[in-house]
């Protein structure tokens, strides 16, 4: 009797999924932490959920393109905000070397792009066409560009190709770059004051589009291939003569042996989803509400329960 219990039990085994029976490491779990808002409080609100279930989590500041060579060989964990216009080249390498993983999209919608305040449209009334905003040039001048625009873009390792857009169309534009998410919020609200026109790099979900009421610039369509082939875009000399994905994904990436590791873990990082409003209400508690992220991510917790609470069930 003996035997035949344990050759049932074998049996049993063969037909339940591995992860029901190995338990999560006691290693750390590696969460990286970038340079704006919204996914530095969904990266703590992330770790508190697996703390809450008994996972060990260790936080560590990384640059946002070299983050998907880390999360590939294993020294960070996952990455919870891959946006398609502003990381989808540095994702897609990593993916061809092998080692990393697409752990799906969340439920938001990504816009990455040139952006105006709308009283800006007041004294550029071509707006939002490209080619109406480089005729406005001049009143975008300041005195570090001279004759020409000044427009704001993020920050350098944002790799927002601004300065390459500039010159595939032959604008008459100076790209800056910003130093933080911060020194941009700070640009629009000086700006506001005086209603003076500005256009800087701005990007949807976060908690600006409710605060200044605004509009992406429309540039030539992206088709895909236009950070490749000069041969795409208006332009057939050069690259970046498009605008980026109007309807961008943003996905999360983990590293391949993440399931393995910590499989209960993994399984919340499927399930994990989050929307506009949502991440935009994260970074609006720090941003507006000057929350400590860690703080923000309990807020937010405590407020959510019923979001987030089926994912660990």
């Amino acid at each position: 009797m003996k035997k035949m219990t344990t050759a049932l039990t074998a049996g049993a085994l063969a037909f339940m999924p591995l992860a029901a029976f190995a338990e999560d490491s006691t290693d750390p779990i590696v969460i990286p932490i970038h340079n704006w808002s919204s996914q530095i409080v969904m990266s703590n609100v992330v770790g508190q959920i697996l703390e809450s279930r008994g996972n060990n989590v260790e936080f560590v500041t990384t640059d946002s393109q070299a983050v998907y060579e880390s999360v590939r060989l294993g020294d960070v964990t996952l990455e919870m905000e891959v946006w398609e216009g502003a990381f989808g080249a540095s994702f897609r390498a990593a993916m061809e070397k092998g080692g990393i993983v697409d752990v799906g999209d969340h439920d938001a919608v990504t816009r990455e792009d040139w952006w105006y305040p709308m009283w800006t449209k007041e004294a550029c009334p071509g707006l939002p066409a490209w080619e109406a905003l480089n005729a406005c040039a001049a009143i975008f001048a300041t005195a570090e560009t001279g004759d020409k625009g000044r427009y704001l873009d993020g920050p350098v390792d944002w790799l927002k190709h601004g300065q390459e857009r500039v010159a595939a169309l032959g604008m008459d534009f100076v790209v800056v770059n910003a130093g933080s998410a911060a020194a941009l919020w700070a640009e629009i609200g000086a700006a506001e004051a005086e209603k003076k026109p500005i256009v800087v790099f701005n990007w949807t979900p976060n908690f600006a589009e409710a605060v200044w009421p605004g509009e992406f610039v429309e540039f030539p369509e992206w088709v895909d291939g236009c950070d490749k082939d000069p041969a795409v875009g208006p332009n057939p000399d050069a690259l970046y003569d498009c605008g980026n994905p109007a309807t961008g994904y943003m996905k999360k990436a983990a590293w391949e042996g993440m399931e393995a590791k910590w499989p209960g873990a993994y399984a919340v990082l499927e399930k994990i989803s989050f929307t506009n409003p949502q991440i935009a209400q994260m970074a609006k508690l720090v941003d507006i509400d000057e929350m400590e992220p860690n703080e923000a991510a309990e807020e937010w917790l405590a407020n959510n329960k019923e979001i987030w609470e089926p994912w660990v069930k």
